[in-house]
């Protein structure tokens, strides 16, 4: 086919598989308020490309990020307990960043701070490589039924994205309540190149002193629902 005949073809674009769906919910008055106030001091703009992680924080120190936060009072908490690591939280619910931004305000934590946006495209636009001491997923979407495995977010592209964002000595920490995804996701790490599995049997770790208990995991655990933590760090 000449070039004069492939040039009038329209270009074909793959739709990218996300691992989360966009459902903005409700603000309350509180979570607007937040938005409004602590945004331009504790966001992060996707459109601002590369971070100087040095400029983003008002401090020197380890970071640490977390994809996926919810309604973010774990990561702040964590934030919190250890005042002399940086914190860098992405999540794609405007209620749920500002419920987050909210609960550092009564808080008063200063060393965090949030994008709201998709996770792989912060990741592969905005953070430097070799940038990161730890990343840290919780209780992703488990996307239990089987034709929907696919948008798990634990993937093994995406576990190589994350490596060259750590440090070598870094880690990732990922934690779950199915079963059926926490097998999958040690399933991927094992076979991942450039990590090793901290786990003295070669699975899963207990839960880290510094990962918070939250009540939807003490709920579940009454129910008789088991977590999983895997940590794995990058070696090379």
């Amino acid at each position: 086919m000449s070039q004069s005949e492939t040039s009038n073809e329209q270009p074909i674009y793959k739709r990218k598989i996300r691992s989360f769906v966009t459902r903005e919910g409700r603000l309350t008055k509180g979570q607007a308020k937040a938005l409004e106030t602590y945004w331009p001091t504790m966001g992060l703009e996707y459109a601002q490309g590369m971070q100087d992680l040095t400029q983003a924080f008002d401090q020197e120190g380890p970071v640490v990020l977390e994809i996926g936060f919810g309604m973010g009072h774990s990561l702040v908490q964590m934030a919190a307990d250890a005042p002399d690591t940086n914190f860098i939280g992405i999540e794609v619910h405007r209620p749920g960043v500002g419920a987050c931004l909210m609960e550092a305000e009564r808080q008063d934590v200063s060393n965090l701070r949030i994008y709201q946006h998709d996770a792989v495209e912060v990741l592969e636009n905005c953070i430097p490589d070799a940038s990161l001491s730890r990343v840290q997923i919780y209780f992703p979407d488990p996307w239990h039924k089987k034709r929907h495995h696919k948008r798990r977010i634990v993937q093994p592209a995406f576990v190589q994205t994350l490596r060259k964002k750590l440090k070598v000595g870094g880690h990732l920490h990922l934690a779950t309540d199915w079963e059926n995804y926490a097998e999958h996701m040690l399933e991927v790490m094992q076979d991942a190149e450039g990590y090793q599995n901290l786990s003295d049997s070669s699975d899963y770790v207990p839960k880290p002193d510094y990962r918070p208990e939250t009540k939807f995991e003490r709920r579940g655990q009454r129910l008789g629902h088991g977590v999983w933590d895997l940590l794995f760090e990058r070696v090379n």
